[in-house]
């Protein structure tokens, strides 16, 4: 049999494409795509310079402080609030006992009303050990309604006040309740700020805490030389006192007086020297907020325990501080003056003369001398 011929059709072959193209046609998709995401991506943010890091965290530190003054302020509120509670609950205490007197009262006299009440006037008169007997008991009774007609006011009166004591009461438990909400907040933003403060630290390389310490070196450097000239003014002005003193004391008197500054110079001096003694004592003791002594304290705590020590009692807080007594400007500042820095007015230190404080600065420093200038000034006050 003759070989059939083949009806099927001749497929031609194609090509496939090689794996080096298909490698470099998604490479070339990958790079167009990084590219486009690159271009849409956000820059990550530069790293602060060191000059922007100090600023942080002395802003932090003066925030912290401030927050500080608020702690103060609502621990102080606080326990004012508990004291004044605990006075209306004692009082209520002792009014609750006057109003169960007066019940008793109540009580004793219903009972014997109703035991009267059970006999009739003519059984009464019977049963008697005598008519005189009777009459007395009459008279009696009639006593008894009058006493207990006082004794229905007494009680009416008592509850009414038990009542509005109550509700006083419950008004400064809310109150105080709020006090420890705001106590447990500033308490909460201290410690947030001072967290965020050692945070920053800690972020910073050998070299840049270097920087850092040398950046603070020239602050304070700056600060020692405007106290430096502000000595010089003083000395100044006291060798120019004595001189007037001496031409006083050598000139007749012709009736006039001195107007002075309107300060007994004499006194303030002696309190003033009562309160550096105190302070000085408390150089090298740590700073901590919220502590007012004997082994630690806040600015302000060391400012009101000095005083104290001269027999003066300041106010807990630097915003009521710089309330009390007189303000001076820095020209005419004396030792013992308060001088408060900060707009917010957040610290404060105690003047020594020549330009210098001393002052508690902020956490992890202790009570020391420095400047009065290391910080912008608010103003100050000679609290006596």
């Amino acid at each position: 049999m003759p070989a059939l011929a083949s009806h099927r059709k001749t497929r031609s072959r194609t090509a496939k494409p090689s794996t080096a193209v298909g490698f470099t046609t998604a490479a070339l998709a990958g790079v167009t795509l990084l590219s486009t995401q690159s271009a849409t991506a956000a820059p990550s943010d530069p790293k602060p310079s060191i000059e922007e890091v100090q600023k942080k965290v002395d802003d932090l530190y003066r925030q912290a402080g401030s927050a500080t003054q608020e702690f103060n302020k609502a621990k102080e509120a606080t326990a004012e609030k508990r004291q004044e509670v605990d006075q209306l609950l004692d009082e209520a205490a002792k009014r609750t006992e006057k109003l169960n007197e007066s019940r008793r009262a109540l009580g004793n006299y219903a009972a014997a009303q109703y035991r009267t009440g059970s006999v009739t006037p003519t059984a009464a008169l019977m049963f008697a050990d005598s008519p005189q007997a009777y009459f007395d008991q009459t008279q009696l009774m009639d006593r008894m309604t009058d006493q207990q007609r006082r004794a229905v006011s007494e009680y009416e009166t008592e509850r009414a006040a038990a009542a509005k004591q109550r509700a006083e009461a419950t008004k400064r438990l809310e109150s105080l309740t709020d006090s420890q909400e705001a106590l447990r907040t500033s308490k909460q933003t201290v410690q947030t700020k001072l967290a965020e403060a050692r945070d920053l630290l800690s972020k910073l390389t050998a070299e840049e805490k270097a920087r850092l310490a040398a950046i603070e070196r020239e602050k304070e450097e700056e600060a020692r030389r405007k106290a430096e000239a502000k000595a010089k003014a003083e000395a100044a002005a006291r060798a120019e006192a004595e001189r007037q003193q001496q031409e006083r004391e050598t000139t007749p008197d012709t009736g006039t007086t001195d107007p002075g500054t309107g300060t007994d110079d004499g006194t303030y001096a002696a309190k003033a020297d009562k309160v550096l003694a105190f302070a000085r004592a408390q150089i090298g003791k740590p700073y901590v907020w919220g502590a007012t002594g004997p082994s630690s304290y806040d600015c302000s705590g060391l400012t009101a325990a000095a005083w104290k020590a001269a027999g003066v009692d300041l106010p807990r807080t630097t915003w009521d501080q710089v309330k009390v007594g007189t303000r001076v400007e820095t020209a005419d500042l004396l030792p013992g003056d308060l001088v408060f820095f900060y707009d917010d007015i957040s610290h404060v230190g105690i003047y020594i003369g020549d330009g210098k404080m001393i002052h508690a600065p902020k956490p992890g420093t202790n009570v020391r001398e420095e400047s009065i200038y290391y910080m912008p000034i608010y103003g100050s006050v000679r609290p006596a």
